[in-house]
């Protein structure tokens, strides 16, 4: 079997018939039909039936398309590499982040940064913590931004945010005229929770289980951002990441600090043994810049 074999097994399982795979790579109907035949006495395996004139795919034309899938994505990532190259040079950043630092805080710090003044190239993702450090260790990202519930060994990281989560209502809410929220509030309002497997999560049920309380929330969600939306539609309150809590300010959402310190922790990872590049350093730079001013406007909010 060669690559070619293996190409024309691609275009027929994604085309659907021989007649459009054969435009798609501009060869001739029988030129398919002749390769795909190549490759099932190659390889040994029945990939096709034969059903008035078409090709069926069998189980193991599918089995065989998922590694096959595999393998081009990573010709594809590499053909993504070469025009980038080709139009911006060595110019170009990938970064990653999780959706509570992804949706608000990146956008205010890349625009800080000043893409329009570098001849560079950025690719920003919003992901999960996990396809943050998939992707991390496929060099698809310069670096990334996740939360603490995965282990980073293996990896160069350090802790970019360590700050104590906020209650998060809406301004007309019984609450809103406290000063600080209490741990008993928590049991006695509609609580709105993050995931039972979530590490800010499970820090809140420990202090509140050290002060003899139990959470009971209503309704789980995976994102602060997801929390603030329940709580500006009067669901109840949740427990949030303050910098995410930031955008939804002005659209009459409230923060509270919580008498009980719940952290949420953001880490930065990267690849082991790999540098980082002068534009990944400046990015970071301006980064950390841009945490200490949205820390000092979440200071001046609760007060």
């Amino acid at each position: 079997m060669d690559m070619r074999e293996i190409q024309v097994f691609r275009a027929v399982m994604q085309a659907g018939t021989t007649s459009k795979a054969a435009n798609l790579l501009g060869v001739s109907q029988p030129a398919i039909s002749q390769s795909i035949r190549k490759l099932e006495t190659s390889s040994g395996l029945h990939l096709f039936e034969r059903v008035r004139g078409r090709l069926v795919p069998t189980p193991e034309a599918g089995a065989l398309m998922e590694e096959v899938d595999r393998c081009f994505a990573g010709f594809e990532l590499i053909e993504h590499r070469i025009r980038s190259l080709q139009s911006y040079g060595v110019g170009r950043l990938a970064v990653g982040s999780l959706p509570a630092l992804g949706t608000g805080f990146m956008p205010r710090a890349i625009a800080a940064f000043g893409l329009a003044g570098r001849r560079l190239q950025m690719s920003f993702q919003i992901m999960s913590s996990r396809e943050v450090l998939r992707q991390v260790a496929a060099g698809q990202l310069d670096f990334g931004l996740m939360a603490d519930e995965l282990s980073v060994a293996g990896y160069e990281h350090s802790v970019f945010l360590r700050t104590p989560g906020v209650i998060a209502m809406h301004s007309r809410h019984p609450l809103a005229s406290k000063k600080v929220v209490d741990a008993q509030d928590l049991v006695e309002h509609q609580f709105i929770a993050l995931n039972p497997e979530d590490a800010s999560r499970r820090r809140l049920e420990a202090a509140l289980q050290g002060v003899g309380l139990e959470l009971r929330p209503m309704l789980d969600t995976p994102y602060s951002n997801s929390v603030c939306e329940f709580a500006l539609n009067g669901v109840g309150i949740g427990l949030v990441h303050p910098i995410m809590a930031l955008d939804y300010l002005s659209r009459g959402l409230t923060i509270k600090p919580l008498s009980i310190e719940v952290n949420f922790t953001c880490l930065l990872v990267f690849r082991s043994g790999t540098p980082l590049s002068g534009n990944a350093k400046a990015l970071l730079k301006v980064m950390r810049i841009q945490l200490e001013n949205d820390l000092k406007r979440i200071q001046a909010e609760l007060g």
